[in-house]
C-alpha cells in the first residue's frame, strides 16, 4: 500500500472511531435535574420527562460534539399544555456560548404549539424564527433534526428543512464552529411568557405533564481530551464521505423550506423592524431568499416525496 493511501486509511479509521451514534438513553444520556421526574423507559429506547407544580426535568448527552447530525423523536405534552416548554438543543458553556435551539411552546387545548428556533453565537442570540407545525405534535412521535457543519446549521422536521442558518463569517457574521456542544433536553414551566406572552398560565390540575423522547441519534464528531476526534479534512474519506459534513440544501430541499416558511412561519427576526429599527446586519437566514418566486403549486411537506 502506498504511503498516501495508508495515511488516508488511518485518517478514515480515526474519524470513524470518533463518530458517535447514540441509540440507548441509558448509555448515551444522563439526567441533569428533576429529582426523579425524568425516567428512561422501554429498555433504554425511550425517555419521559415530567413537569409538575414543583419542578420540571431534563437530561443531557454524555458526549460533546463538534459538528454532526443530531436527531430526536419527540411526542409533546398533549391536551392543555399552556405554560409548558419542551426543549431539544445543543449548547456549549460560558458567557460567550454557542447554542442551537428547538423549543416547543405549549398552548391551550385545541390551539397549536409554537415551534421556536434560535441560534446563539459567542453569547449573542436574538435570531429567533417561529413556526406552526403542519401536524399535531402530541398525537405521535415526529423527528426533529439539527445538521451542523462548518457552513450550515439546518433545522428539519421529519426530514423537511425549515431553516438554514448559513456561515457568513466573511461578512462579519459569527458562526458556531469552534465550541463543542452537548445535547440537552428539558420540560419546564415558563408560564410567565410561553403562552400568549404569559397571559395564559399553566393549569396545574392537568399535571403532571409528560413529554416523551425516543430515537436519539448523534452521527457526529465527538470532542475528547480537548480536541476534535474527527479532524476537518478527513470526513470525506471516512466511509466514503459523511453526507452531513458537506450538506447543503438542494434546489428541491430549498423549495420545501421556503414553502414551509411562507405557510407556517409566524415570526422572523430578520423582518422585525420594531426590535431592529436600524435593520439587520446579520441576515444569515435570509441570503438567497429570492431564489424561489412562485410556490403556488407546492404540496404540504407530508405529501412531498422523501
Amino acid at each position: 500500500m502506498k504511503t498516501s493511501s495508508l495515511l488516508l486509511a488511518i485518517a478514515a479509521a480515526t474519524c470513524l472511531a470518533a463518530v458517535a451514534r447514540a441509540g440507548n438513553f441509558y448509555q448515551d444520556t444522563e439526567m441533569t435535574w428533576g429529582d426523579g421526574r425524568g425516567k428512561v423507559v422501554n429498555a433504554g429506547r425511550g425517555l419521559d420527562l415530567t413537569l409538575d407544580r414543583t419542578s420540571g426535568s431534563g437530561f443531557q448527552s454524555k458526549s460533546e460534539y463538534l459538528f454532526g447530525k443530531i436527531d430526536m423523536q419527540i411526542k409533546l405534552v398533549p391536551g392543555n399544555s399552556a405554560g409548558t416548554v419542551t426543549t431539544f438543543y445543543l449548547s456549549s458553556h460560558g458567557d460567550t456560548h454557542d447554542e442551537i435551539d428547538f423549543e416547543f411552546l405549549g398552548n391551550v387545548t385545541g390551539e397549536p404549539y409554537t415551534l421556536h428556533t434560535n441560534v446563539f453565537t459567542q453569547g449573542q442570540g436574538q435570531r429567533e424564527q417561529q413556526f406552526r407545525l403542519w401536524f399535531d405534535p402530541t398525537r405521535d412521535f415526529h423527528t426533529y433534526s439539527i445538521v451542523w457543519n462548518p457552513q450550515h446549521v439546518i433545522f428539519a422536521v421529519d426530514g423537511t428543512p425549515i431553516r438554514d442558518f448559513k456561515n457568513h463569517e466573511a461578512r462579519g457574521v459569527a458562526f458556531p464552529r469552534s465550541q463543542p456542544m452537548r445535547l440537552y433536553a428539558s420540560l419546564w414551566n415558563a408560564d410567565d411568557w410561553a403562552t400568549q406572552g404569559g397571559r395564559v398560565k399553566a393549569d396545574w390540575s392537568k399535571a403532571p405533564f409528560v413529554a416523551s423522547f425516543r430515537g436519539f441519534s448523534a452521527d457526529a464528531c465527538v470532542w475528547s481530551d480537548g480536541r476534535q476526534q474527527c479532524p476537518v479534512g478527513t470526513m470525506e474519506a471516512a466511509a466514503g464521505g459523511r453526507s452531513w459534513w458537506n450538506q447543503q440544501l438542494s434546489d428541491m430541499s430549498y423549495r420545501r423550506m421556503r414553502w414551509v416558511q411562507r405557510k407556517f412561519m409566524i415570526y422572523n427576526y430578520c423582518e422585525d423592524a420594531k426590535r431592529f429599527p436600524q435593520g439587520m446586519i446579520d441576515r444569515a437566514d435570509m441570503d438567497g431568499s429570492s431564489r424561489i418566486n412562485d410556490s403556488s403549486s407546492f404540496q404540504t411537506p407530508s405529501e412531498i416525496g422523501r
